[in-house]
């Protein structure tokens, strides 16, 4: 967040990249949200449309920090889709928004009569985005699907963590957050396409697709050269040495596996002869060597701390660096220097931080605007906005077809 209401960089809704973009989100969990996101921090206008008495699956409070990280700068309406008013009201704002994202099981929007073509009838010009757990179409389409289950249907979890110690997940939710990712990136191209067309178009991916893609040279190494990578460690699965060793005090990451870093890293280490060693001149031989060269390292590594041989090693232009827990990742000052930590005013938790993005736009930069709304906040006031008289706003609440908080 910008320090000051005169820097230049502080941006308003108005001036932000995607402002004019009116965005309806019926997301929830993470994947979906995650998406939703982007678009609402780079100045879309996101409308939040939630079933009366919603309960989002995160398992927390709206006002706990995972419902406020992912859902800060919407408005929400309380809006039930499962009745003929309701339906009629939400496709009263899908004519005039530009982009729809959910990623409900794949047949309940068309239970609920909202899917593509519906949706799309009624304005051609939606961008209509979609994550499910397995894809749209296929033989696991029917499925529910979250974040560990695509990690380890995806192959993930037999290429994380120590050999011989089982299947090991990851320790963040990346397949949701890698597709709510990837879905923004769609979005954009689809609005990108639209300019030039004008026609939105059905654009989606699955927690299933986005792990496989994230195997990345995993999954090419297979593909190409018929090897089933297993579980590495810390250690690079082709690379070394590359990976984390101990320390005097605290374990570091080296990068410095191909032959010119190599050589400068044994000399720099005092340990020249290390070059000598005929197995390990190549990268293959002390690959196939791994467990020596790594030992070698550590039992040099543990004489001094950690520092000691991150400044040695950045000095020559060696990758390295401190396992840092969580607290002291936003202790950094390059972390500090970058802003991750986005500091807001709460109306109830008072002065405290979200995760800032991580796009950067030169001359701009993103900021909670508005902090996640309760539940249907601003139903009355997005169907005004859509048309409805004051005398619609009380019937359709007093038919309990909206809600507000």
């Amino acid at each position: 967040m910008p320090e000051s209401p005169t820097d230049p960089r502080r941006a308003t809704a108005a001036t932000l990249p995607l402002s004019g973009i009116v965005v309806l989100d019926l997301t929830l969990a993470r994947a979906g949200p995650t998406c939703v996101r982007h678009l609402a921090d780079w100045g879309a206008e996101v409308i939040r449309v939630e079933p009366p008495a919603f309960n989002d699956g995160l398992g927390g409070s709206r006002e706990g920090y995972d419902f406020q990280n992912l859902h800060r700068n919407k408005r929400s309406i309380a809006l039930d889709l499962k009745t003929e008013e309701g339906r009629k009201a939400f496709f009263r704002l899908a004519e005039t928004a530009d982009v729809l994202v959910e990623n409900m099981r794949v047949r309940v929007k068309h239970r609920l009569g909202i899917a593509p073509e519906q949706v799309q009838a009624v304005n051609p010009r939606l961008v209509y985005a979609s994550i499910s757990g397995f894809g749209q179409t296929g033989p696991y389409s029917e499925r529910a699907g979250v974040d560990q289950i695509a990690q380890g249907m995806g192959g993930m979890m037999t290429i994380t963590g120590e050999p011989g110690r089982g299947p090991m997940r990851a320790g963040i939710p990346f397949v949701d957050l890698t597709a709510g990712n990837l879905l923004a990136l769609a979005v954009m191209m689809a609005l990108f396409e639209r300019e030039r067309t004008g026609k939105g178009r059905y654009v989606h991916t699955s927690l299933l697709e986005s792990m496989v893609f994230m195997l990345d040279l995993q999954a090419a190494r297979y593909l190409m050269d018929g090897e089933v990578p297993g579980q590495a460690g810390n250690d690079h699965p082709v690379n070394i040495p590359m990976g984390a060793f101990p320390t005097a005090d605290k374990p570091v990451n080296i990068a410095a596996s191909s032959p010119k870093m190599w050589a400068q890293f044994a000399e720099a280490v005092g340990h020249p002869e290390w070059l000598e060693v005929e197995q390990w001149k190549t990268l293959k031989g002390r690959s196939d060597d791994r467990a020596n060269v790594n030992a070698a390292i550590a039992e040099v590594f543990r004489a001094k701390p950690s520092e000691y041989w991150i400044d040695l090693l950045e000095r020559i232009g060696i990758p390295c660096g401190p396992i840092n827990k969580v607290d002291e990742v936003f202790a950094d000052p390059q972390v500090q220097h970058l802003r991750m930590a986005m500091p807001i005013a709460h109306p109830t938790r008072g002065a405290t931080h979200l995760v800032s993005s991580a796009i950067n736009m030169e001359g701009i930069e993103s900021e909670v605007r508005r902090v996640p709304p309760r539940l249907g906040e601003h139903s009355a006031e997005i169907l005004r906005q859509a048309g409805y008289s004051d005398d619609d706003v009380a019937r359709l609440r007093g038919l309990g077809v909206i809600s507000e908080g």
